[in-house]
C-alpha cells in the first residue's frame, strides 16, 4: 500500500467514517434517475448500481434481491426513507 501524507490519511478517514451517509446519497440518485429513464438498458444498469450499493450499506442479500426484482423505484425509495433514519448521525 502506498504511503499517504497525514491530510491523505484523514481524507481517507473521513470517507469511510461517512461511507453510509455516502451510499445513501448514491442510492437516492439512482431512484431519481430510475424515474426518468427511458430505456430498459438504462435501467438495467441503474438497477445494477443500487444493487452494488446496496451491498455497500450491508443490506441483507434477500432484501437487495426482493427491491431489485420488484423493479420499482417507490419500493427502493421506501427502504432508502428507513435506512436513513436508521444511519448514525453526523456525516
Amino acid at each position: 500500500m502506498a504511503d499517504f501524507t497525514p491530510h491523505q490519511k484523514k481524507i481517507v478517514d473521513r470517507y469511510y467514517e461517512n461511507r453510509d451517509h455516502i451510499m445513501l446519497a448514491k442510492l437516492q440518485e439512482i431512484v431519481t434517475e430510475l424515474y426518468l429513464a427511458e430505456s430498459d438498458a438504462k435501467r438495467k444498469r441503474l438497477w445494477d448500481r443500487a444493487a452494488k450499493a446496496m451491498a455497500g450499506l450491508g443490506v441483507k442479500p434477500a432484501i437487495i434481491e426482493h427491491v431489485v426484482a420488484g423493479g420499482d423505484p417507490e419500493t427502493l425509495a421506501r427502504h432508502i426513507r428507513e435506512w436513513t433514519r436508521k444511519a448514525p448521525k453526523g456525516g
